[in-house]
């Protein structure tokens, strides 16, 4: 019982850190020209912090809500894989598994896989992922309000948590020689293609070109 405590305190621990950032897209989602309701129906809806970041990004730097959606979606595919690494873990069946891929993010996938036991895998995945979605959201109504009367949010320096979001998602992967090539590649190509192609195409570009060299940079290495 002890252990358990443990990890649900650990879940809370990483719900409260992770959901309080919601303040940040809320209040950069109204400054890019989306309604509070449009905010918090993405926050709802989507849930999934780097696709919100990356579609208002897009809509910010003037490019079509199309070329968002793209985005967002190229960056959230990465769920479906974590999907598929927590199945054996949470042997979750029927509508359950709707319900449950719901809050299937970086955070409630690495406090599930990493427990010795389906059981704490479980208690770590729900309460990590269904306290990040409540404060998430809650965070999310709080920042859009306050960014219809705080102004520009590169005043305080808002506009880099977007930035700081992708650098802290990308970062723990980054565990070997070739991860850190590709991402310095996908990143130089992304520079490359912001003066040539229309906003949000560098992303979906550089993250597709990723995905293909990530792919093959086994069998070259062999």
């Amino acid at each position: 019982m002890s252990s358990d405590r443990s990890v649900i305190a650990d879940s809370l621990g990483v719900g409260l850190a992770t959901g309080a950032y919601g303040v940040s897209f809320g209040a950069l989602a109204t400054a890019s020209g989306l309604s509070v309701a449009q905010a918090c129906a993405m926050s709802l809806m989507m849930f999934t912090g780097a696709s919100q970041f990356a579609f208002i990004g897009v809509i910010a730097a003037g490019g079509a809500p199309l070329a968002g959606a793209a985005t967002a979606i190229l960056l959230g595919s990465r769920n479906l894989f974590y999907g598929l690494s927590l199945a054996s873990h949470l042997r979750v069946r029927g509508a359950a598994k709707a319900v449950a891929a719901h809050v299937v993010i970086d955070e409630s996938t690495a406090m599930a896989v990493s427990r010795e036991t389906s059981h704490q895998s479980r208690l770590g995945f729900y309460w990590t992922g269904w306290s990040i979605f409540i404060l998430w959201n809650l965070s999310t109504f709080i920042g859009a309000l306050a960014g219809n009367t705080i102004g520009d949010p590169k005043t305080y320096g808002l506009d880099a948590a977007v930035g700081g979001a992708f650098l802290g998602l990308l970062w723990p992967r980054l565990d070997s020689m070739a991860t850190r090539l590709i991402a310095l590649i996908a990143a130089a190509v992304a520079l490359g293609l912001i003066p040539l192609t229309a906003a949000g195409l560098p992303i979906i570009l550089a993250g597709a070109f990723a995905v293909a060299l990530g792919l093959t940079w086994p069998k070259k290495a062999r």
